[in-house]
């Protein structure tokens, strides 16, 4: 519910209307609704075209998400860290970073075997991505060009494109996503 009051906020911090939010990014007016209403369980693909239409992170979203669990805005105990599930794919998203909304947002991602989740160029405007394979192998398809990395492995991603993040394992892959925004 936290996550759906989070979205319908800052869709109306940046004067919204649903109408406007779905010609923006693609997703149903229908859509938006039931996921407002905590009546849908987004997939990252989706969650990805709405923060991109709102000029978020997906981090910056989450943050927002479980900010008032925050004891601290410069610290967050491993036991307060917060996964979510994208029920689509199986991907298993926990924030590391604290609320205090800092320059540098860090994130670690799990993908299944065989699981794959794409984002619109739009999602990476404005941003610095790096990648850190923890354990695993991750393929990184950034419009046409392909990165295959393994464990230990770090990719910074180019200048705003599709990009799909495919693991070609028979074990999970790990790794680190580590966000900063650029400067004008």
């Amino acid at each position: 519910m936290r996550l759906a009051q989070a979205l319908r906020a800052a869709r109306l911090a940046r004067g919204f209307s649903t109408a406007a939010l779905a010609q923006l990014s693609g997703v149903s007016r229908a859509m938006i609704v039931k996921v407002e209403r905590g009546d849908s369980q987004p997939t990252a693909a989706l969650l990805g075209r709405l923060c991109a239409a709102l000029g978020l992170t997906l981090s910056e979203l989450f943050g927002r998400v479980e900010q008032p669990l925050a004891h601290s805005l410069r610290l967050l105990r491993a036991q307060d860290q917060r996964e979510w599930e994208d029920p689509a794919t199986g991907y298993l998203r926990r924030v590391l970073s604290p609320a205090a909304g800092g320059p540098l947002q860090l994130t670690r991602i799990e993908l299944p075997a065989g699981a794959s989740v794409s984002y619109p160029a739009d999602a990476y405007a404005g941003i610095h991505q790096q990648v850190w394979v923890l354990s695993g192998d991750l393929e990184v398809h950034e419009g046409a060009e392909a990165h295959r990395l393994a464990a230990g492995d770090c990719l910074e991603l180019g200048p705003p494109r599709e990009c799909t993040f495919t693991n070609p394992g028979a074990a999970p892959v790990r790794y680190l996503v580590a966000v900063a925004h650029r400067r004008p």
